[in-house]
């Protein structure tokens, strides 16, 4: 009779649960169990584990053999499992010393051939095992850098599993060339999903890709698209085709500054699981940029999926950017959908194999035409679409959502002398990140000790009692709440945006004129006050 445990990590949406991999081996007929809640793909896990382990020079063990994951009520899915089943299966028929794997995490797919093949997740599993206390894992040689990320932990990458076998026996480690040189590595094709990333892209860094500098005119729309940027502020656009709403959008994520190491994490970790971490960039250190197309369903934007829900595109758009082009023509569900995450900073998914959190702190960028044929704005345009057509496209953004953006602006249609450069080239992308990354600071100076980092996550409580604007600066807000232009939510968005554009242009606190930029963004009412860079001092 053998017994020997290891463990491993069941992943449940980002969030990682260590499993303990047992194995027992009695007398009897041959046989081999595998119990403790596993999916199709683990319990095709025995024919990959035993073909590992005889094509490795290992013997494998004619007994009843019985292989248990504990605890059994977590669901297990996935292939990356086999190494710490393999090495359990070696512990108990002695091959391997089963001390030496007792305190190990071990984590990937094996293949029939004894290659360690790299899996999906491996940075929230590694976050996982060490909140948990362990200190050692071995993953597939191609994501050690990913498990590297994780400090305290020490990591071992191994590419076959005779190499295991080699290191945790003493043995010469055999020296095995992981890829033919000059030919495609095949094992890559577990960390990618084709399809999975829904639109989504790494910002490049400033400089290098798409410059504001290209966009004509749109002076409101580049001052509001640098607010957004500075405070996180949710932002809609609205104009006829062409005015250059998308290429506004597809800027935005250029002017966003660097993520921070935890934030970093955080996206590396949803980027892992969902399948769409570039090979050889471990750390994502840029904005994420995600652009679904209109017939996106609403699972595919907030998650779903078969058995445990996967992340969607308000997760992959995590610490980045959300832009959602022609949303009217988005489901109304879909839309309606996106209420909740735009609150709290994460969605809840709720299905029968159970409940997911994921991460969902995202800058929303919609896009809108003013009618179905996208001329109702245009002074003899000839817009065929009637009142009743142009309400009902109107109102395909429904209030509750339209609520929780805090800048709307129109996109005018660009002029013959700013589309051919007589009023000269605007701002490039560069110069408006370092303003940016400027006003950033003083929003991280002035929230130091909280547990906030942007104005757009301050709590409205806060902002009325401690964060506090200039005497009297409040006055155009007070008189639209009374006229019902804005409700108490509206108000707190507008105080939230007041101190970004207050930052912004270097001031302590908001005053009158940050107070009425707010509002205009907001309500669309001129309150007299430009909006152009230039009015900065």
């Amino acid at each position: 009779m053998g017994f020997a445990r290891t463990c491993s990590v069941a992943l449940v949406g980002v969030e990682g649960v260590v499993v303990e991999v047992q194995a027992d081996l009695e007398p009897g007929v041959a046989a081999f169990t595998l119990v403790g809640l596993p999916d199709k793909s683990l319990s095709e896990s025995r024919d990959r584990v035993r073909a590992s382990v005889v094509n490795s020079g290992a013997e494998w063990p004619q007994k009843k053999l019985t292989v248990g994951l504990s605890p059994a009520s977590v669901p297990k899915s996935g292939s990356g499992f086999d190494l710490a089943v393999a090495a359990a299966v070696l512990g108990a028929a002695e091959r391997i010393d089963p001390r030496s794997i007792a305190d190990l995490v071990l984590i990937g797919e094996l293949g029939l051939d004894g290659r360690v093949r790299p899996v999906r997740g491996i940075l929230p599993a590694v976050l996982a095992a060490a909140d948990a206390g362990y200190h050692q894992v071995v993953v597939p040689e191609q994501t050690a850098g990913e498990a590297s990320l994780v400090p305290g932990v020490s990591v071992l990458g191994v590419h076959t599993l005779r190499q295991l076998i080699a290191v945790l026996t003493g043995e010469p480690v055999p020296d095995e060339d992981p890829a033919d040189h000059g030919r495609p590595d095949a094992m890559l094709a577990g960390l990618l999903v084709p399809g999975a990333g829904i639109g989504t892209g790494l910002a490049p860094d400033p400089g290098e890709g798409p410059d504001l500098a290209d966009v004509a005119g749109q002076h409101t729309a580049r001052r509001a698209l640098e607010i957004a940027a500075a405070g996180g502020h949710h932002l809609l656009l609205t104009g006829p085709p062409g005015a250059g709403k998308t290429m506004l959008a597809e800027r935005l994520p250029g002017i966003l500054p660097p993520l921070t190491r935890q934030e970093s994490l955080e996206v590396t970790a949803v980027h892992s699981v969902a399948g769409i971490l570039p090979p050889g960039e471990p750390l994502v250190r840029r904005a994420p940029y995600c652009a679904p197309h209109h017939s996106a369903t609403m699972q595919s934007l907030v998650g779903g999926g078969n058995g445990i829900p996967r992340p969607g595109a308000v997760s992959l758009a995590h610490r980045g950017v959300l832009f959602m082009d022609e949303a009217p023509e988005f489901s109304t569900k879909a839309l309606d959908a996106l209420r909740q995450p735009l609150e709290s900073g994460h969605v809840v998914i709720a299905r029968a194999a159970g409940v997911v959190r994921l991460p969902a702190r995202f800058l929303l960028t919609l896009a809108a035409n003013p009618c179905p044929c996208g001329r109702h704005t245009l002074h003899g345009a000839g817009c065929d679409c009637p009142p009743s057509a142009v309400r009902r496209y109107q109102a395909r953004l429904s209030g509750p959502l339209l609520d929780r953006v805090d800048l709307r602006v129109e996109a005018e249609p660009v002029t013959r002398d700013d589309l051919l450069g007589r009023s000269g080239r605007g701002e490039p992308t560069t110069t408006v990140a370092d303003r940016v990354r400027e006003a950033r600071a003083r929003t991280t100076a002035r929230l130091t000790g909280t547990p906030w980092t942007l104005n757009s996550e301050i709590p409205g409580h806060e902002l009325r009692t401690r964060y506090l604007a200039a005497p009297g600066a409040l006055a155009h807000a007070e008189r639209d709440i009374e006229r019902g232009l804005l409700t108490a939510r509206g108000l707190d968005r507008v105080l939230r945006v007041a101190w970004t554009i207050a930052d912004l242009s270097g001031h302590d606190r908001p005053d009158h004129a940050d107070i009425a930029h707010a509002l205009e963004l907001r309500t669309g009412i001129a309150r007299g006050v430009p909006l152009t860079t230039g009015d900065r001092p």
